[in-house]
């Protein structure tokens, strides 16, 4: 048995698995497979289904047409190492038409929602106390999540210039 991402696009697909797989390393497109005859919505030949993994995660995209959407009840979650990679990943993905949201949420130019995170966040943020609540209040301010400001509310001390 596995479990895998399956991602519904109305014609997407295979850009989006191009763009993600040039962004997060270790990532690589499996298979692009092309409709048959007969599928609602997608014209024979045209690319249907991609197979991907991101990071070693399997992610399947597929184009079947506008029927469904993505929103952000769906959010891959990228967790970082440092605050460089935060703001590496946070550019790459808002390149071209992406839009930030809060608290480290973007969606990318295909609508797909990400949440890119400094490793750590919650130690900060769901620690018990005046610290985690200083600490969460800081991060729901935030759009691109500041690792260095949410460990000075933390630590009660003014966030670094």
């Amino acid at each position: 048995m596995s479990v895998h991402t399956h991602l519904w696009f109305d014609d997407q697909a295979e850009d989006a698995a191009r763009f993600w797989t040039s962004i997060v390393p270790n990532s690589r497109i499996l298979a692009v497979r092309r409709a048959p005859a007969g599928v609602p919505d997608v014209a024979e030949g045209t690319v249907f289904v991609v197979e991907l993994e991101l990071d070693g995660h399997r992610v399947t995209a597929l184009n079947a047409g506008p029927s469904f959407t993505l929103d952000e009840a769906f959010s891959f979650f990228l967790e970082c190492e440092d605050q460089a990679e935060v703001d590496k990943y946070w550019e790459a993905l808002l390149a071209d038409g992406g839009e930030p949201s809060q608290c480290g949420w973007l969606r990318d130019r295909f609508g797909v929602a990400w949440q890119v995170v400094p490793k750590g966040l919650d130690d900060l943020v769901f620690a018990p106390g005046e610290a985690g609540q200083r600490a969460m209040d800081a991060m729901m301010r935030q759009v691109k999540l500041d690792i260095g400001a949410i460990r000075a509310a933390y630590e009660g001390v003014s966030a670094p210039a």
